[in-house]
């Protein structure tokens, strides 16, 4: 007799081939064929409790990613985008969603929408691909051969279904805010293409700067005159509540290109508006005319494709990851910041850093030999900037979740508008003051 943990775990592998199947052979994809798709790879129907609808349309989007990636087109020039609406049309409508794809922020990226973010970025040859948040790799499916890909998802499934449609990728299972750091061993890549979660973190739950942490990680980790496409939530523009922040995070880049989506997410069961950016990192004007449309295709008209900066030479290029390395290695590999310019202010005004208390510690990141990143186990600071170098502390150490504090500093005005100080310095005030 077997063992119940010896029981190989089902997949929807078989589902989305006969899903791809369908696409391949220019059929409509209905509701009844994703039933009966599960219905075949998980051995009962969702009313047996075998798989939910929202289990089907995960697999829905394996599918389409499989079937891009197995049976390419060309994708030279903003008409070819069209080639990518086609199979959107035939398949149906999202309408459920689960409470994990709304923790992890799972709303993955239509494919019409990453055929012109593919198209934007301009990808060459020699070019490595990072995605952040590839989630069912849709958004790098229609991208053409290059020298290198790396794709990074937190949901172990979804890392299974990339590693079966991308079988040559370095497939990696961060928090895509922190890659700085934890993909420190890898190669720098030149091109970016990302659609990050909005409002929700790792750690933090519940956080409207959920974007910009992860599109600041992205512009930190692309090699120097690298480019990244990036889709970001509506308000993240010069124009609007996060102006500080946008100039913040966009500081030595360059805008190439903003578009306005209002309507293209549908498919995907939301009604959102979303921009689509593309950024060099390259010093220059981060303030650009940004271009609305109702619909991926009434941008075709309208739309250039910027031209590429030339990469330069990279200084210290990481050989990859080698056996044993610790977090502290990484650290030591990681380019030393630049000096921070000073500047004597203006006046003398004082302003409260202000944080969020966790009734329940702050969850562990990804542990590296015997250390684990460090992070505040009790505290959400609103106002911190990003720790200039790689912080860590032992197993047993993190295990331990400090004391929730009371005392909120006041702190000179630049600190805490600018965020001079990191989370890790900030909790260390905090802390000091609640003593």
């Amino acid at each position: 007799m077997r063992d119940l943990l010896d029981i190989a775990a089902i997949t929807d592998y078989g589902a989305a081939c006969r899903i791809a199947e369908l696409l391949a052979n220019q059929d409509a994809v209905t509701r009844h064929d994703l039933n009966r798709a599960m219905t075949a790879a998980f051995g009962g129907s969702d009313a047996e409790g075998r798989w939910t609808q929202r289990d089907s349309f995960g697999m829905l989007e394996h599918a389409l990613a499989l079937h891009l990636a197995t049976h390419p087109f060309s994708l030279t020039m903003l008409a070819d985008v069209k080639h990518a609406s086609a199979p959107m049309e035939r398949l149906p409508t999202q309408t459920v969603r689960s409470e994990k794809q709304i923790e992890f922020q799972q709303f993955s990226t239509p494919a019409d929408i990453a055929a012109l973010a593919v198209l934007l970025a301009a990808i060459g040859a020699d070019d490595i691909i990072l995605e952040p948040s590839a989630g069912n790799g849709l958004l790098v499916a229609q991208a053409p051969a290059c020298k290198g890909l790396q794709l990074n998802e937190i949901d172990p499934r979804r890392r299974e279904r990339l590693a079966g449609i991308f079988p040559h990728a370095q497939i990696t299972g961060h928090d895509g805010a922190g890659l700085v750091s934890l993909h420190a061993g890898l190669a720098r890549p030149s091109v970016v293409l990302m659609n990050p979660p909005f409002s929700r973190s790792i750690g933090r739950g519940t956080d409207d700067l959920a974007a910009l942490r992860h599109l600041q990680a992205a512009i930190r980790r692309v090699r120097d005159y690298g480019r990244v496409v990036a889709i970001m939530p509506d308000w993240f523009a010069p124009n609007t509540r996060v102006k500080a922040a946008y100039a913040k995070v966009l500081t030595g880049c360059t805008v190439r290109t903003s578009l306005r989506l209002e309507h293209c997410y549908r498919k995907h069961g939301t009604d959102i508006a979303v921009q689509l950016y593309v950024i060099d990192k390259v010093a220059g004007a981060i303030g650009t005319e940004t271009i609305q449309r109702a619909a991926v295709s009434d941008f075709l008209d309208f739309v250039m494709v910027p031209s590429r900066a030339a990469l330069g030479a990279e200084a210290g290029r990481s050989r990859g990851r080698v056996s044993g390395t610790t977090l502290f290695g990484s650290a030591r590999r990681t380019k030393a910041p630049a000096p921070r310019p000073f500047h004597a202010p203006v006046r003398n005004n004082v302003m409260p850093a202000t944080y969020k208390k966790l009734d329940q510690a702050a969850p562990l990141a990804e542990q590296v030999g015997v250390y684990l990143p460090y992070r505040p186990s009790r505290i959400i600071l609103d106002t911190a900037g990003e720790h200039p170098t790689v912080l860590v502390e032992s197993v047993a150490m993190g295990s331990i979740p400090a004391p929730i504090p009371s005392y909120i500093p006041c702190l000179p005005e630049r600190a805490v508008a600018e965020r001079l100080l990191s989370s890790s310095q900030l909790e260390t005030v905090v802390y000091a003051g609640h003593a």
